[in-house]
Order: structure tokens, then C-alpha cells, then sequence
């Protein structure tokens, strides 16, 4: 018995949403590797869902938790939170993953459009952080959070006030939740992706990998890798920041060549003559 109690409290959980694919499947995979127990949500993905998480149980060893909800609605976050400690006793990290990009210009721009993206990507993940660090603060094991916004926090684009401005948002909110948490030796930080391969790969991809400094598109692996990291103690003098992963998407700014493009140009050798 006690053996089993020992076991509870050294074992390490993360409750991530959007899990069933894509930046959070990335994630999700390296947290169970390492040995994490999970739990991950999602939206009428059940089949990927699934697959994602016989992938996460061979890695981890422990049964990942499937969670289907609708995070709009606000007390999804509260059932959510509920389900993840009733099933694994504690989270020891929480990653807003879920999210939509909806894009508009403003003289366009819907009220549903509107409603669903604030709802989905910027209230979803502040009540999800109000309801875990509840149970942080209790569990007394500190924790921590990251939520996952996007390079479109940083640089503007057509049609993106609302994906753009909420991501900015959050990243803000961030910035002060990590001090309200720091007493309790909760660390909440934000990732910040930018060209990754959520979906099958097309040749449209590898077109945009080669405009890319680092001269790849990015792959879940990417993030999954940094956000292992970042809740590791490796990390553990860090809060409050956000780290771009990009491979320098946005780093040269608007195209100076002419090109049709936004926020990125093809990066040319230097040649001596």
C-alpha cells in the first residue's frame, strides 16, 4: 500500500486539450515518453482521439484519458478539470492546446466568427488555467502551464484581428497569471508556433519549408519537444515569457524582393564575386 502511495505522488500528469492531433498530438507524445500520465481532450475527433491515445498508452504505460467536450461552453473547463483529477489524483501540467483560426477582414467580419474564436481561444484557456490552479494550489506539488498561441501574437496580417489579437491576448494574460501563480511554484509560460505541419504533408508545404529561414517547415515533434522541456526543471527558473518556434518565420519582416507574400520572404545565399 505504501508502495502504491509512493508511486501516486512521484508519478507526473498532464491534462492537454486538442490532444487528439496535430501541435497537441506532438506534445501529448513526448510527455508520454517521458513517462506522463494523460489525459487529452477534443471535438468530434473521435477516431484520431482514439489512435492518439492507444499511441500515448504504449509510450507512457499508463491509459490515456479521452475527454470529448466543447470548450465554448464554460463549464466544459470545470468538467474537464473534475474528470482529470477524479482520473489521475492530480495535473501537474496543464496545456491550453485547443483552438480555431478563424480569419475575416473587419468590414466582413461575423458576430459568430467573433463569439466562437473568443470563446474557443481566449475564455476556454483562462478558465481551464482559473480551475487547474486551483487544484495545483491545493496539491501543494506546484505545476506547470502552457498555453499555446501563436507567432500571429506577434506580427499583424490581413484579416487576422481576431485569431491574431486574441493569441496576443493571451500571451498578455499570461504574462500575468505566471505572477499570480509564482508563490505556489506554478510556472505558466506560452509556446508560440509558427509554419507547422498540422495536417497530411503537400507539396504546398515543402514550398513554404524553402522560404523559411531554417529551411523546413516545422512538425509537432518541434513543440512537443520544447514543451517537455519548458515543464522539466531544467526550466525551472522560467515563467512568464513566451518562446517563438518558428525556424525564423518571422524574423525578416515584409518581403523585400517583390514577392506576393506576408511577413516572410526566401532568405538567398551570400555569394562573393
Amino acid at each position: 500500500m505504501q508502495n502504491q502511495s509512493e508511486e501516486i505522488v512521484k508519478r507526473k500528469t498532464a491534462l492537454i486539450t486538442g490532444g487528439s492531433r496535430g501541435i497537441g498530438r506532438g506534445i501529448a507524445l513526448a510527455l508520454a515518453e517521458a513517462g506522463y500520465e494523460i489525459m487529452i481532450t477534443h471535438y468530434q475527433d473521435d477516431v484520431a482521439a482514439d489512435q492518439t491515445a492507444e499511441e500515448i498508452a504504449h509510450l507512457s504505460g499508463w491509459v490515456c484519458t479521452v475527454r470529448e467536450g466543447d470548450l465554448r461552453d464554460a463549464k466544459e473547463a470545470e468538467r474537464t478539470v473534475a474528470e482529470a483529477i477524479q482520473v489521475m489524483g492530480h495535473i501537474d501540467v496543464l496545456i491550453n492546446n485547443a483552438g480555431i483560426g478563424m480569419y475575416s477582414s473587419i468590414t466582413e467580419l461575423p458576430l459568430e466568427h467573433l463569439d466562437f474564436t473568443m470563446q474557443l481561444n481566449f475564455r476556454a484557456p483562462m478558465l481551464l488555467m482559473r480551475e487547474a490552479s486551483k487544484q495545483m494550489i491545493e496539491a501543494g506539488r506546484g505545476g506547470n502551464i502552457i498555453n499555446i498561441i501563436s507567432t500571429h501574437a506577434e506580427r499583424a496580417y490581413p484579416g487576422d484581428a481576431v485569431y491574431g489579437g486574441l493569441k496576443a491576448a493571451l500571451k498578455r494574460a499570461t504574462e500575468s497569471v505566471a505572477l499570480d501563480l509564482s508563490p505556489y511554484g506554478i510556472r505558466v509560460n506560452c509556446i508560440a508556433p509558427g509554419g507547422i505541419l498540422v495536417r497530411e504533408r503537400e507539396p504546398l508545404h515543402d514550398h513554404v519549408g524553402a522560404t523559411i529561414p531554417l529551411g523546413r517547415i516545422g512538425v509537432p515533434e518541434d513543440i512537443g519537444q520544447a514543451a517537455l522541456w519548458l515543464v522539466s526543471e531544467h526550466a525551472s527558473y522560467i515563467t512568464g515569457i513566451t518562446i517563438r518556434i518558428d525556424g525564423g518565420l518571422i524574423l525578416p519582416g515584409m518581403p523585400e524582393d517583390g514577392e506576393a507574400s506576408w511577413g516572410y520572404r526566401k532568405v538567398r545565399p551570400f555569394r562573393v564575386n
